[in-house]
């Protein structure tokens, strides 16, 4: 058995200990059972609101506790009783819906043995400070302030302790981290509240005043988590439409955003410049060495490309080693000379590679294409077609002798209406 394992049963064991040792605080009678039974409704709704998070190979499930309240009222062995019964309740619907860890039986004995320890923690912080709290302003709150802080501290204290030993966490920083997850000033104030206000709920018997705060604070938090899903959503499916428009390799804009952007623009009105630039003698490159270092070389392109484009330039990868730029809002003269300054760049920088456990410099350079127009509606030419002319013009300067720009201004040769 590891050591991680040990530990959670010695938890397991140390708990269940301290709850048949120490004195009983409270009768196990109708008053316990009714307040077990309402802490035990309300902790099982509240787990589906759950925070699910990973560390390393083990997954950690982060909801409101209701702990501290139930462990000041009923004493350690009261505590004892009702995480074990909550425990195996969550124990029992994660086997129903497979959804369960490997090992989720000892993750239940753990959480028995972590929280009931806290609970006990803080029934005798309580029993010991209480008689001070009280006699000064504000003093009950405070009080539970420094319970809520103490059994954060604890029950984290443990999960750090059981994943540091299975390996999960191997650095400071990382259990630090733990230590901190989810434990945000909100939080640690929603726990502190409604802990000490089912304290003083249970205290006076007031069951309907009791019922009330768990379904107002169930409510509440239904609430934020419906938010929370939905703004999950909405982020997750513009995280799947900005994969769907970018090139996985460079992540530049791709084809498919490219043909979207010219139907758009089509209608626009507006001079644009379309720019087609493609890495000359590319074939080589990768005979040469392989296609990972063709890569690398593709990859440092659209990185020099990228880094000269201006508010509201548009780049895309068109091709395989072909990118297409459109330029917006400038004059055919800055567009010569945008693209003059990469044909510089280009030709003063190279790309560093790891081939053959070496790591090599390739020089390679780049041909471009430019065409010149205005777009529009009622105009015959098309922001496609304006493609397929800078795409030519790329061709002429293959032909010239590569590592240059061909360039054809449509706006000089017709006067504009």
């Amino acid at each position: 058995m590891s050591k991680a394992r040990i530990f959670d049963l010695s938890l397991f064991a140390a708990a269940a200990a301290l709850a048949l040792a120490s004195p009983r605080v409270i009768e196990l009678d109708s008053t316990y059972w009714t307040a077990l039974l309402v802490y035990w409704a309300f902790s099982s709704f509240y787990f589906q609101l759950r925070i699910v998070t990973r560390s390393g190979n083990s997954t950690i499930d982060y909801a409101i506790s209701y702990t501290s309240s139930f462990g000041v009222f009923a004493g350690p062995l009261g505590t004892f009783l009702f995480e074990g019964i909550y425990r195996f309740t969550v124990f029992l619907y994660k086997k129903k819906t497979k959804t369960e860890d490997p090992g989720e039986f000892l993750d239940t004995l753990y959480n028995i043995g972590s929280f009931t320890l806290g609970g006990t923690a803080a029934y005798y912080l309580y029993t010991l400070l209480y008689p001070y709290a009280a006699q000064i302003p504000l003093g009950y709150w405070l009080l539970f302030c420094l319970i809520t802080v103490v059994i954060m501290l604890l029950t984290s204290g443990f999960l750090v302790i059981t994943f540091a030993l299975s390996g999960d966490i191997k650095t400071r920083k990382e259990a630090l981290n733990l230590l901190l997850r989810s434990r945000n000033l909100l939080d640690f104030t929603k726990v502190m509240l409604t802990n000490g206000l089912l304290l003083q709920l249970l205290q006076m018997r007031e069951w309907e005043m009791l019922l009330a705060l768990f379904l107002l604070n169930y409510v509440v938090s239904l609430s934020f988590y419906s938010k929370s899903q939905s703004a999950q959503h909405k982020f997750e499916r513009d995280k799947f439409e900005q994969m769907a428009y970018r090139d996985f390799l460079t992540g530049t804009y791709n084809r498919a955003h490219m043909d979207k952007m010219m139907q758009e623009l089509n209608l626009g009105g507006e001079v644009i410049g379309i720019a087609v630039a493609d890495i000359d003698r590319f074939k080589k490159i990768n005979d040469s060495y392989n296609h990972a270092v063709g890569d690398r070389v593709i990859v440092h392109f659209a990185d020099t490309l990228a880094a000269h484009m201006q508010a509201d330039d548009i780049l895309f990868r068109s091709g395989g080693e072909e990118f297409t730029m459109f330029l917006r809002h400038k004059t055919f003269e800055d567009c010569l000379a945008q693209i003059q300054r990469i044909l510089d760049s280009v030709k003063e920088n190279s790309v560093t590679a790891e081939y053959e456990e070496q790591d090599i410099t390739v020089s390679y350079s780049a041909s471009f294409g430019l065409y010149y127009y205005k777009t529009g509606a009622g105009r015959k030419m098309s922001m496609e077609q304006g493609y397929i002319y800078a795409d030519q013009l790329l061709l002429d300067s293959k032909k010239l002798g590569r590592n240059r720009l061909s360039h054809r201004n449509e706006l000089a040769a017709v006067p504009e209406t």
